[in-house]
């Protein structure tokens, strides 16, 4: 095994099938293997299911490398077991078959809390190349590795990366109007954290815009809520990437929620690349 592989998920749906030839483009553009995972409650009901999809593969890429892993158990303790040494575990978004219900209702979700490399989940049904752009959804300085993915993503497919940061976290009071008179104007609290959030982007992105110079990026701080700007993007964009962040806090709960909310509702497919 290789920390090369492009690992995928299959369970005999179409689902997995969009997936499989997702996983397929992902090995030939990365120069890679590909390894067909199908967790099944008896590794006899993945045999048939994973000659299906090598011959799928072969097929239609007849150069490209394919190894099998028929697990027993579940989907998503196989995969994160597989992702392990591989550079990208790709799935569908859900599944109808009966070998322990690959991609059922969170699987997806619940795999990307536990998965060891970046995911990618596919969604959305337009064409996810032809030029479409990469979205980069970076919240804080532990979202460096999803930063590094989107840059190396956007190169490999020749795209322009866009990054949005949001600050909506932030709750800032309205500055109340002076009871008298005061000389010069007083500095407008929201202003000043813009300004400050901005700066902690363009900071935050300066070394990888000049360790991918060939990148083009777009920066923008919005000051609506991560998932519903991310969300927003999605409607055009190639591939969106976003940290996976597994804390929760009174001041920042949005973080939490990102990820799930672009694996359930996102118009492109997601990459969730976990923090180092």
């Amino acid at each position: 095994m290789t920390h090369n592989d492009v690992v995928v998920g299959v369970d005999g749906t179409l689902s997995s099938t969009r997936a499989l030839d997702w996983a397929a483009g992902e090995a030939i553009r990365r120069g890679a293997e590909l390894r067909l995972v199908c967790a099944a409650s008896d590794r006899d009901e993945a045999v048939p299911l994973l000659g299906a999809a090598v011959a799928r593969v072969h097929e239609r890429h007849p150069g490209l490398p394919v190894r099998t892993v028929a697990a027993e158990g579940g989907a998503v303790r196989a995969l994160a077991r597989e992702s392990a040494d591989a550079a990208l575990t790709v799935v569908g978004t859900r599944g109808m078959g009966r070998t322990a219900g690959l991609l059922l209702g969170s699987v997806s979700v619940r795999l990307s809390r536990r998965v060891r490399g970046p995911l990618l989940v596919v969604r959305g049904d337009h064409p996810c190349d032809k030029g479409r752009e990469v979205v980069l959804g970076l919240e804080d300085d532990t979202d460096e590795r999803a930063a590094v993915y989107a840059f190396e993503e956007a190169r490999r497919r020749g795209a322009h990366l866009r990054v949005l940061h949001s600050w909506s976290h932030r709750h800032i009071t309205p500055a109340l109007p002076p009871l008298m008179p005061t000389e010069g104007r007083r500095r407008d609290p929201a202003t000043s954290y813009e300004r400050v959030e901005e700066a902690v982007l363009r900071f935050a992105l300066a070394a990888l815009r000049e360790r991918y110079a060939d990148v083009t990026v777009e920066a923008v701080t919005v000051r609506t809520g991560a998932p519903e700007a991310l969300l927003e993007s999605t409607r055009e964009a190639g591939l969106v990437v976003v940290g996976s962040h597994h804390r929760t806090s009174a001041v920042a709960p949005h973080h939490a929620q990102v990820a799930p909310v672009l694996l359930r509702r996102a118009h492109c497919p997601v990459v969730v690349v976990p923090a180092a």
